[in-house]
């Protein structure tokens, strides 16, 4: 019998479109693998919701490919299980969070040493990081230039089908996937989620094909409107790998080309933010600090204050705005989070109180379905002003006018707002401004124009000690 390879899964959990898989199957009976690490770096262990979507994924996945999975240190499982199968070959896709090179190469020592061919593959970006850089070989740090340089390198490679694979008979034994309890039961928080979400490669490619559908034509006009359901939500899917960026690129075009452009605009607009994913990875793998250290150093500056009280209300959807209590009450419910109000709520935390980006990014952790390093901390240094290509400072958002510009009617803000259910348009986003105002709902606990003045103000101070 032929020794066995091994096929370590970690965010690639498909069948289709999967490098690794397509080449281990390749080799030989495959033994699917995957390795629950909690000895990642403390803080950035899986938080609660990400733990109750990797649960279902590897639920949906084991249906159609027999796991192995363990719990422990990853280069630990991997010595042990390539040291009880003799499998001869490894293959993994590559990560780009700021342990995995060191983790990597500890995995390929660990096959040297036993004489294992070590294989990593592409498959979580459309482009490795090294395949994309500026004329002068370094990596893009400002977007449209990265963008306009992606499109330029030509169209990524098509998806590939689910390849023949056999598995092989390895007598290993496996943890339940129950047993290392991912899902909360007392109390179950995320009860809830189970009716917005289907997690798996099967869920993904719904998700796909119901945004092409229905979205797709709306996109760009639509996109910002929370009160409407014109976003893609593959975001999570993508996250875990439950499906390919090259898959969704390679859908987008089809679609465009069914349609004889009248898609265009709204498919640029949704290739672009696939390739924000693609531009955050790259910053990270440039920046491995990227999620704990302000890009721009003169932003560790900042006199942020330390309110415990202000944060807490932030996190609970209390804050007296309605946009923003609308945004944190729809991620404690869904596990997610509409990307205009992503941005306002980030940004009345840096701006309106005062508090240090990185703790809205830890509770993002926490909270989100689709949390990815990256791309988290690249937004929340986007929305500080303290990223690469950040937005500046000054950009101060005015939780008001967003929620009359965005969700004019109020619609957005009554589904997670019921205190609010029952007020007019007029009033929907500055409530206080009625007659009677609801008295179970809180005022603001700030004053938007003195909460830009002390914005500006600590601005101007870290700018005079840069001086």
């Amino acid at each position: 019998m032929a020794p066995p390879i091994l096929l370590w899964l970690r965010q690639d959990l498909r069948l289709s479109d999967h490098p690794a898989l397509t080449a281990a199957a390749a080799k030989g009976a495959i033994i699917p693998l995957y390795v629950l690490d909690d000895d990642t770096p403390g803080e950035w262990r899986w938080g609660g919701a990400s733990r109750w979507w990797l649960h279902h994924s590897l639920a949906a996945l084991g249906k159609n490919l027999p796991l192995v999975l363990r719990k422990g240190r990853a280069d630990d499982v991997i010595a042990e299980v390539l040291k009880q199968t003799e499998a001869t070959s490894l293959h993994f896709t590559r990560d780009y969070a700021p342990w995995s090179p060191a983790l990597e190469s500890c995995v390929k020592k660990i096959c040297d040493d036993l004489n294992v061919t070590c294989h990593r593959h592409g498959g979580f970006l459309l482009h490795e990081p090294e395949a994309i850089k500026n004329g002068s070989g370094e990596t893009y740090k400002v977007f449209t230039p990265f963008s306009r340089a992606c499109f330029a390198s030509g169209e990524p490679r098509a998806p590939k089908p689910v390849p023949k694979f056999e598995i092989a008979k390895h007598g290993l034994k496996s943890d339940r996937l129950d047993d290392w309890q991912l899902t909360p039961s007392k109390p179950d928080w995320a009860k809830s989620f189970e009716g917005h979400w289907q997690p798996g490669e099967q869920g993904a490619q719904k998700a796909l094909a119901s945004f092409i559908d229905d979205a797709l034509e709306h996109y760009a006009d639509g996109r910002d409107r929370p009160d409407q359901p014109l976003t893609s939500r593959l975001s999570p899917h993508l996250h875990w790998g439950e499906i390919s960026p090259h898959q969704a690129w390679s859908a987008i075009r089809a679609a465009m080309d069914r349609k004889l452009g009248k898609l265009d605009h709204s498919a640029e607009k949704f290739l672009n933010e696939v390739l924000w994913r693609e531009f955050s990875n790259h910053l990270l793998v440039l920046f491995p600090d990227f999620p704990t250290k302000s890009y721009r150093p003169e932003f560790d500056d900042m006199p942020w204050a330390k309110s415990a009280d202000h944060l807490h209300k932030w996190q609970k959807g209390q804050t007296g705005y309605p946009i923003v209590d609308a945004g944190m009450r729809e991620l404690w419910a869904t596990g997610f989070m509409h990307n205009r109000v992503r941005m306002v709520v980030a940004s009345f935390l840096i701006k309106h109180l005062q508090i240090d980006w990185r703790e809205g990014e830890r509770w993002f952790w926490d909270t989100l379905v689709d949390a990815d390093i990256a791309n988290n901390a690249a937004s929340w240094q986007w929305v500080a002003g303290s990223g690469a290509d950040a937005s500046p400072y000054y950009r101060i958002f005015n939780p008001v006018l967003q929620g009359v510009k965005f969700d004019p009617q109020g619609d957005y803000v009554k589904r997670w707002v019921p205190e609010l259910k029952h007020v007019s348009a007029e009033f929907i986003h500055a409530p206080w401004n009625m007659p009677n105002p609801p008295a179970d709902y809180p005022a603001p606990m700030v004053d938007h124009a003195q909460a830009r003045t002390r914005a500006m103000a600590a601005l101007a101070s870290i700018k005079k000690e840069q001086a």
